[in-house]
């Protein structure tokens, strides 16, 4: 299999991949060049590609473990598919979709559970001809930015992460929304994490943090306010 060609596309983060069928398998040589490019780039792109469910969810495995959504709203699902999660503004199974709000704040995905994701695969099917734009923000480069006094104020805090911050949450039917809150009480996690394989920290930063652990509700506001303006500053962001 030849090699993918890897072109960067951006300052904080992001490259584009091509030269690749991803309805073909990989063979092992080829995923460690994607699988180093992600820790390199943070975001990869492959233009062009046309996947079935199958497909899409066996290019994923190459990543890891992939997350099951089957305690989600039947609509936010695609049927035999439990890996998937519709994101859509239409209606599904005649009901408004459960995910029409989802991702419209900064998050971390799954931050509100014992283990957050590790990343995530999209795969776009429709978009608008203007807006709707992904995002991503690169909190190693946000961390690494920060004073070293920051920095070291940060080290030893954690903050409570709560799933009923999800943005348009209460648009999910009530039923739902109790089940996830039931499997997703509020979680606490460090605030500054170290990748596994690249040893960098990172903040873990955004939207779905209630408060941070020994500061008064307004203190944590504070913070919070002020490290998810700096993370999210255009010099960090992907879109």
């Amino acid at each position: 299999m030849a090699a993918p060609t890897i072109t960067p596309l951006g300052y904080a983060m992001g490259a584009e991949v091509t030269g690749l069928d991803l309805r073909e398998p990989i063979d092992p040589a080829t995923r460690r060049v994607l699988y180093d490019a992600w820790l390199r780039y943070v975001v990869l792109v492959f233009p062009g590609q046309h996947l079935t469910p199958e497909q899409h969810i066996a290019f994923s495995r190459n990543f890891g473990e992939l997350d099951d959504h089957a305690s989600q709203a039947p609509e936010t699902l695609l049927e035999g598919y439990p890996e998937i999660l519709v994101v859509t503004n239409k209606q599904r199974l005649g009901k408004p979709s459960g995910t029409r709000n989802t991702g419209r704040n900064w998050h971390t995905d799954l931050s509100y559970t014992i283990r957050p994701a590790k990343g995530a695969l999209l795969l776009c099917q429709e978009k608008p001809p203007v807006g709707g734009d992904t995002m991503w923000a690169n909190l190693t480069m946000a961390y690494e930015t920060l004073s070293p006094k920051m920095r070291g104020i940060l080290e030893g805090l954690e903050a409570v992460h709560d799933v009923t911050l999800v943005k348009g949450i209460g648009q999910r039917d009530p039923a739902i929304v109790q089940e996830m809150k039931r499997r997703n009480p509020p979680v606490v996690h460090p605030m500054v994490r170290t990748h596994p394989e690249t040893g960098r920290k990172s903040l873990l930063a955004g939207e779905r943090i209630s408060q941070i652990l020994g500061f008064s509700e307004e203190e944590s506001r504070a913070l919070l306010d002020f490290l998810n303006a700096h993370a999210t500053s255009p010099e960090f962001v992907y879109r």
